[in-house]
């Protein structure tokens, strides 16, 4: 298999190998390490189209950009095409390529807004509100969505149809219901159906964990790229290595202690960096967490990083473990 660059609007991706968005994970310094190890779009934690309108503190954060990781894209959320719109006029000069529109978030208190995948029950809502966005703004306009919000509703290829005669320039489609949130087998079946559906491009997304899955997913599905979301916590490699299968057919091996060690510095410095010492240290216990999984006593590693106050603490306690 070989990975073609994908166009999408005005945006080329050389390689189709996609960060997709995940709340509280795929924040600036995680997205510069997966760019650099070769993720060919990134995107970021989701944003509220109701926050931008209230010029919300925090959300300013979440949409910052930095050089080191174009393409980017910046996703929204909401309900109204009013707000979503008129949300994305106000930060469509800010330095992102890409404004994506998420309908596949599964958790309680974003669909009991009828939000995120709660719209994949009303596809008339979803495409009015991706309609005034298009119209709105000039740059490329994506969409992430389930299978369906239940099995008795799998609708992914009526949504897809609707979304595409309103304007978007390319769908995502996560093989999920809302209701299996993360559990089970995707269907990739579905991914399918939606590529045969529509002529702009489609990605794949669900269980893919390894550079043969990433293979496999584009072969059966004919998707125009995939995304890897939950497999690249703590293992940024990924993207490195299905371009290296794509390209060679050869699999490149895990990542050593060493090189886990010194990835987690450097991730460690672009938290201090971008978040300060106090904030940075404690939002990287959870990736050393991910990082660690597997090694001898990474548990008892993670209860004492946990009370670790800086990174030189950090430091010596990895250097323990990994080295």
């Amino acid at each position: 298999m070989r990975i073609q660059p994908l166009k999408i609007g005005n945006v080329t991706i050389e390689h189709p190998v996609i960060l997709g968005p995940m709340a509280g994970v795929t924040d600036l310094p995680f997205r510069v390490l997966c760019h650099e190890q070769g993720a060919g779009l990134v995107c970021t934690e989701m944003v509220s189209a109701k926050a931008i309108l209230y010029k919300n503190r925090n959300t300013a954060a979440l949409m910052k950009t930095d050089p080191m990781e174009h393409p980017v894209s910046l996703q929204l959320f909401g309900s109204d095409p009013d707000s979503v719109s008129e949300a994305a006029c106000m930060i469509e000069d800010l330095p992102f390529d890409i404004l994506d529109f998420n309908m596949g978030c599964p958790v309680p208190k974003v669909v009991n807004n009828m939000e995120g995948s709660a719209l994949m029950k009303n596809p008339e809502q979803a495409a009015s509100i991706l309609s005034a966005v298009v119209k709105k703004i000039r740059k490329p306009v994506t969409v992430k969505i389930r299978k369906g919000f239940n099995l008795e509703s799998v609708n992914a290829v009526e949504v897809a149809k609707r979304l595409e005669d309103a304007g978007v320039s390319a769908i995502a489609v996560h093989g999920r219901t809302r209701e299996q949130y993360y559990s089970g087998e995707a269907d990739w079946d579905i991914i399918s159906r939606v590529k045969d559906a529509v002529s702009i491009p489609v990605i794949g997304n669900g269980d893919v964990d390894s550079p043969r899955k990433a293979e496999k997913m584009m072969r059966e599905t004919g998707a125009d790229g995939v995304m890897i979301a939950r497999a690249a916590r703590g293992n940024p490699w990924i993207f490195h290595q299905v371009i290296h299968y794509a390209e060679t057919g050869e699999e490149l091996p895990k990542a050593s202690p060493e090189e886990v060690y010194e990835m987690i510095l450097r991730h460690m410095s672009l938290m201090i960096q971008y978040k300060g010492e106090y904030t940075g240290i404690r939002e990287m216990r959870k990736h050393i967490s991910w990082y660690t999984a597997g090694f001898p006593n990474s548990a008892a590693l993670r209860r004492r990083i946990n009370e670790a106050a800086s990174g030189d603490e950090v430091r010596e306690l990895l250097k323990e473990i990994l080295l």
